[in-house]
């Protein structure tokens, strides 16, 4: 029986298994209905009340039912087809929705989606095409710009960057979109970053690591604290007599940064250290005297043996006294330094957990374009060092015919998520369990050399995952796609909700299915009738993705957007 608030059997549909031991129709407490679904599927009992008293309904052979219901609606004619869409928008409408989801049809015109600007901007995180992002760079409305510039996209031109930039009246988020362009790469112009220092956010804009050093003596000298503590950060570009105006600043704060700086390559004695109101960063980065490096360890305090762990500057010998530290992380963190040899590595007791989430080590990530490097550290000990080489976009034969048989797991998925020299069998072993990340989405089936011929023998496996790629053969048919739609798998059913060779009817069947998301994925399909696909343009639930379908003619989508615009207006 359907019962609001309860589920059952990991479906959607609001079902809860009852028995009935009474004779005719069973009823429940007051006036309220109900409906029954017999066990097996097949028999439909529902009471609704009505002001002549109760109305009964019994449905038998109901899957054959819902078949020809599916088969009568796939029929359509063209002049049935012409005359829906020339009904389309109507009444009841729900243009919010439409907005929210047109952006995401991808028969949506660069002019529409320019329209959709004035709408509805958060299509703008899923976009890609350049006059529509040309277009939001110059959009006069701020929310828009912002909104682009919000998402940190890397696909944005360095120009587009510049524009945008330049079109931001709001001095902070100027400063901001700049940090943001350079984190993608982009390279600002001179006459822009001379505009940023001008501005009143003076201070993080000398931060910006694009600043030519002809800015930094100036910047060196200026009269606001914070630009001056910025400049450190510049040390290895400083002239000797400004380092040393810094190192004598007036400034507690540039003193002290100007001192970390300077002891990055300077060692650092015992009575500048102990002077430190905070030492952690001196432990963290600096170069320490061999005296006081000997001594830290010694005092006991885990902390800060953890904080030398990671100290880019710490000399062989205290790397190799915190090799053998009795504590686990402090061995840990020492045992993935760059300054190690895989020796080395090796004969640290580290505690790793497979299973935890991983990210690629930075300094591996440096050496991706070093082909020796690549070969050296494939073969590390430590699984986090071998996972950071399977990231690289390239890697050499012999590197990927090692990692392509690595026995961690999550060394061979990246290798399949993210080189373009992965093999095709194991792109197919790891496609087995891994079907894409928010990442890298797709990977490994979108990957180049993921296999798409001989697919079609897994249409019979007993694995859904691999009956899935059967439709990706160039040998599949349209037949091939309606045993795929009814399988007993979600899954699979889904993949085949998405063909374009998909039945009519078995799009119309689908809109019906148990699991949401394959009934989310039919509303999709542009295999639907125009007028079952007008419907759900007009159900509040399923409007969103309807509007997404890419069968919707461009005419149609534009008065949808047409409607949608006045309804945003009106809530403005």
């Amino acid at each position: 029986m359907a019962v609001l608030g309860h589920r059952i059997g990991g479906n959607d549909a609001w079902w809860t298994r009852v028995r009935y031991a009474g004779s005719g129709v069973p009823e429940v407490n007051g006036d309220l209905g109900f409906v029954a679904l017999s066990l097996d599927g097949q028999v439909l009992l529902a009471e609704v009340p009505g002001a002549d008293g109760p109305r009964v309904t019994a449905l038998d052979r109901l899957s054959e039912r819902l078949e020809e219901v599916a088969e009568a609606a796939g029929r359509e004619t063209e002049a049935e087809r012409a005359e829906t869409w020339a009904a389309v928008p109507g009444r009841p409408a729900w243009p919010l929705h439409w907005a929210e989801g047109i952006g995401s049809n991808p028969a949506a015109t660069d002019e529409l989606l320019i329209r959709l600007l004035d709408v509805y901007e958060g299509f703008l995180h899923g976009c890609d095409r350049p006059a529509v992002l040309d277009a939001a760079v110059a959009h006069p409305d701020p929310r828009v710009r912002s909104g682009l510039a919000d998402i940190f996209r890397p696909k944005l031109t360095p120009d587009q960057w510049v524009r945008l930039i330049r079109a931001e009246p709001s001095p902070d988020r100027r400063v901001l979109w700049a940090e943001r362009a350079c984190a993608c790469g982009a390279e600002l112009p001179e006459d822009l970053c001379d505009d940023l220092l001008a501005g009143p956010s003076r201070p993080r804009a000398a931060e910006l690591p694009v600043l030519a050093a002809q800015h930094l003596p100036g910047l060196a000298a200026d009269a606001d604290p914070r630009v001056r503590r910025a400049t450190c950060a510049r040390w290895a570009d400083l002239g000797a007599p400004v380092r040393e105006r810094l190192l004598a600043d007036s400034d507690y704060a540039v003193r002290t940064a100007a001192l970390l700086a300077h002891h990055t390559d300077v060692p650092m004695p015992r009575e500048v250290f102990a002077a430190l109101p905070d030492p952690q960063r001196a432990l963290e980065r600096c170069c320490l005297t061999p005296e006081l490096e000997g001594e830290l360890p010694r005092e006991g305090d885990a902390e800060i043996r953890r904080a030398l762990a990671g100290n880019p500057n710490l000399s062989a010998h205290g790397v190799a006294v915190l090799a053998q530290d009795p504590r686990d992380d402090i061995r840990s963190t020492v045992a993935l330094r760059p300054d190690l040899s895989e020796e080395q590595r090796a004969a640290i007791r580290y505690d790793f957990d497979p299973s935890s989430l991983s990210h690629a080590l930075p300094w591996v990530e440096e050496l991706h374009g070093d082909a020796d490097a690549m070969r050296r550290l494939a073969a590390s000990s430590h699984p986090l060092v071998r996972r950071s080489v399977a990231r690289a976009r390239r890697l050499p034969p012999d590197v990927v015919t090692r990692l392509a048989r690595d026995d961690d797991r999550v060394v061979r998925l990246f290798l399949a998520e993210s080189c373009e020299d992965a093999p095709a069998d194991l792109l197919l072993e790891v496609w087995r369990w891994w079907d894409g990340s928010f990442s890298h989405p797709g990977r490994p089936r979108s990957h180049p050399s993921f296999p798409r011929t001989g697919l079609l023998r897994y249409i019979r496996d007993p694995s859904g995952r691999m009956r899935r790629l059967a439709l990706d053969d160039p040998a599949s048919t349209p037949a091939d796609v309606a045993r795929l739609a009814r399988d007993p798998e979600a899954e699979v059913r889904r993949r085949a909700a998405e063909d374009p060779r998909l039945a009519p009817a078995d799009a119309v069947r689908l809109l019906n299915d148990p699991e949401a998301y394959v009934r989310d994925t039919a509303v999709r399909n542009p295999r639907l009738p125009a007028r079952v696909l007008a419907g759900l343009l007009h159900d509040r639930d399923t409007a969103c993705a309807a509007v997404t379908n890419p069968a919707i003619p461009v005419p149609v989508l534009n008065r949808i957007l047409t409607s949608a615009a006045t309804a945003v207006a009106a809530r403005r």
